[in-house]
């Protein structure tokens, strides 16, 4: 579903949900979104995080963002993996 581009800083852009099934150290994971502007992930609680929005959008700039969404679990070495997320901006002042 399209962002619209006028949504406000902290809207939420997408639920993820990461799991790993070790325990201890191994089974905790770590997230990170990539390019991070203007997006950013805030963890909800155990293994579910928000993709959301860190600063104002602008279509006319840029009207489809791909980021990808990088987790590594805290193991020796540790095990590393990775998703896309397209973005589609939405247009509001056209006429």
């Amino acid at each position: 579903v399209p962002v619209p581009e006028d949504a406000a800083v902290g809207t939420v852009v997408a639920l993820l949900s990461v799991s790993d099934r070790d325990s201890g150290a191994n089974g905790r994971v770590r997230c990170a979104v990539w390019p991070a502007a203007p997006f950013g992930l805030v963890a909800t609680f155990a293994g579910s995080y928000s993709l959301v929005l860190r600063e104002a959008l602008d279509r006319e700039r840029v009207s489809e963002y791909e980021v990808e969404v990088r987790a590594e679990d805290g193991g020796a070495p540790p095990l590393r993996g990775s998703r896309g997320v397209r973005v589609p901006v939405s247009d509001v002042n056209d006429n």
